[in-house]
């Protein structure tokens, strides 16, 4: 009788243990929304030569500047359990595709507007510039703040952001040929924050907020060819090399349900 009663005692405590001590690894899946808080430097022109130098000179033009489009993708994290607070995860997520849009002068004002005080016709680039696809793999330490059903929690690391398949797609700028668009690898710092729920005994739903410092963005585009309908003597220009320096800094909204194993 003595043994029933403390096992009929012991039966809420068990309910909401653990279910196995020895689940190391996690799954969470869901969706992630990526919104860069970007900013840049102005847009610098190089390599300017011929008849190009009549109208534009190397250097930054002035007012420019571009940012980089959000996107919205299916994202899973991945984390494995070093301590009972203690964690370290990564997300996988679909490579997706970022849009590079043209601000200030250089999306409302002609790059090369006179040649000699001639005008040459060349219009404004308007916002589109180009698009490539990313990849920004992310690794982070995260520390429970708490035990129980309801578990806030902090985290840092270190993410790299991987564009491929860049190409410009501004109209006009490949009116006459396709331009070469490339964008060099940038690492970030990650913050990170959230909230993880547990759902019943195996099933867990998690908000995970991180947003990645310092995070530059290095595109250059070469081979710049423009139509200068004005110009009697030069139906079309090689400009030269376009450089951009964009700040990404995105911040990641994740939400998402799994298990542990």
């Amino acid at each position: 009788m003595k043994s029933l009663v403390i096992a009929v005692l012991l039966v809420p405590v068990l309910a909401h243990a653990d279910p196995d001590p020895d689940q190391k690894i996690y799954l969470r899946a869901g969706v992630a929304v990526v919104k860069p808080l970007s900013t840049s430097r102005e847009m610098e022109l190089a390599d300017v030569d011929g008849p190009a130098s009549l109208a534009v000179q190397n250097g930054p033009i002035a007012g420019s500047g571009a940012s980089v489009s959000s996107a919205t993708i299916p994202a899973m994290i991945i984390g494995y359990k070093l301590k009972p607070r203690w964690a370290i995860e990564t997300v996988l997520g679909v490579p997706f595709t970022v849009k590079f849009q043209a601000t200030g002068t250089l999306a409302d004002k002609s790059i090369a507007p006179t040649a000699l005080g001639i005008p040459t016709g060349v219009p404004a680039l308007g916002s589109e510039l180009g698009e490539a696809k990313a990849v920004p793999p992310v690794v982070t330490a995260i520390y429970k703040l708490t035990d129980g059903n309801f578990q806030p929690f902090v985290g840092a690391g270190a993410a790299i952001l991987f564009a491929y398949d860049a190409k410009v797609t501004n109209p006009m700028l490949i009116a006459v040929s396709q331009p070469s668009f490339s964008i060099s690898p940038a690492p970030g710092l990650v913050l990170q924050a959230g909230l993880e729920a547990k759902l019943s005994k195996r099933i867990y739903a998690r908000l995970d907020v991180k947003f990645i410092a310092l995070m530059l963005a290095r595109a250059e585009v070469t081979h710049i060819q423009v139509k200068t309908p004005d110009l009697p003597l030069f139906d079309t220009v090689e400009v030269g090399t376009a450089k951009m320096s964009v700040w990404v800094n995105p911040l990641i909204i994740q939400a998402g349900v799994g298990t542990d194993f």
